[in-house]
């Protein structure tokens, strides 16, 4: 009959994908012990790995049926660590709102958000934060759209993990370097295929650890690219940090005009500074005819949104091939394109955005 040490022996070599390092170091399996002839450990895994809980949970029983006398395998789940704050922070009762914290290092977060999906936000999230770059700010990128985390593509690192520092609550993710930015995305930590069906409070969980719980070290600004819509991430971001403002990104047509209001007026009540709007896709270029313009989706959408609500159009961003390409290669158009029109659009961009936001600069 097998002992409580060999049942823990036997868990020891089970290791976290991104760090290498053990689960039983990481305090992720905790207290293993055997009741008869069944063996029960209780997991811990922080919001960042969950999308290793399959994995673990199958090595796990493989490596306790495997010992002698054991027929079954319980596993206890604990409740997430610090669901409700950052490292260090006090927790909150029922119906409290969490008081906004500022993160170690970064003296700005800007948000791009939009109303809905397919208008290129993650586009000009990315290549935003690398045009900043280009100018020598030190930047950070936040892929908090954890349902669709398209920046690891966008830059060229979706086959990488990052890597995982401390133990038990202290643990620290180690953002991922690219195109001169440090990133972080739920794309580093899921296959695929993988979707994410996670509940609002799990979303909040995860968002915060990506926000306190990441080597961010020093940076002029954090951008974070939001999900579509005006759901739990949103309101998630808007209570937990001091954010310099957002930008709302929209096409020029009127259903993403009308969607894009709703998340423009969301933020305004929640006390939001709104940066300006972001017209995406307002022309496209042929590559054999560059200086053809066509509107493939109306015109003049994004300065109608903007004067409604009495805040910037700070850039209308033409759509052209290299745009695309630059996407899909992982390397975002304003480094893999620099004298295009689009990327001298992002430049502009970020010289405004440089403008608004003085600390970051």
């Amino acid at each position: 009959m097998a002992t409580p040490d060999q049942a823990h022996a036997a868990l020891q070599a089970l290791q976290d994908a991104g760090s290498g390092r053990g689960l039983i170091e990481l305090e992720w399996i905790q207290q293993v012990r055997l009741q008869e002839r069944r063996a029960v450990f209780r997991l811990a895994l922080p919001g960042y790995a969950n999308s290793q809980r399959e994995r673990i949970v199958a090595e796990a029983r493989a490596a306790l049926l495997a010992l002698d006398g054991i027929d079954d395998v319980q596993i206890e789940l604990a409740q997430p660590v610090q669901q409700g704050s950052p490292i260090g922070g006090a927790g909150h009762g029922p119906g409290q709102l969490p008081e906004r914290q500022a993160i170690p290092g970064v003296r700005q977060v800007i948000a791009v958000s939009s109303g809905k999906g397919g208008v290129g936000k993650s586009t000009v999230a990315v290549n935003l934060a690398c045009a900043l770059a280009r100018r020598g700010l030190r930047v950070g990128l936040l892929d908090a759209d954890i349902y669709g985390p398209n920046a690891p593509t966008m830059l060229g690192v979706a086959d990488r993990t990052p890597e995982v520092r401390g133990s038990g609550d202290s643990q620290i993710l180690v953002p991922i370097e690219s195109c001169g930015i440090a990133m972080v995305s739920m794309g580093l930590l899921i296959q695929d295929n993988q979707p994410v069906i996670w509940r609002g409070p799990m979303l909040n969980g995860i968002i915060r650890q990506f926000l306190y719980q990441a080597d961010w070290g020093e940076r002029d600004v954090l951008v974070v690219d939001l999900p579509p819509g005006t759901g739990d991430a949103q309101l998630s971001l808007a209570q937990a940090v001091p954010m310099a403002g957002v930008v709302i990104v929209t096409t020029p047509q009127q259903v993403s005009l009308q969607d894009a209001r709703r998340g423009l007026a969301m933020f305004l009540q929640m006390g939001v500074t709104v940066l300006g709007v972001v017209e995406n896709m307002s022309a496209f270029i042929p590559p054999d005819a560059p200086d053809k313009h066509y509107a493939l989706f109306g015109s003049g959408g994004g300065q109608r949104l903007a004067d409604e609500a009495g805040v910037p159009l700070l850039a209308e961003l033409p759509l052209e091939m290299s745009v695309r390409e630059g996407g899909d290669s992982g390397l975002p158009v304003v480094i893999s394109a620099p004298e295009s029109v689009t990327a001298q659009a992002f430049g502009a961009l970020a010289e405004r955005m440089m403008a608004l936001t003085p600390a970051a600069a």
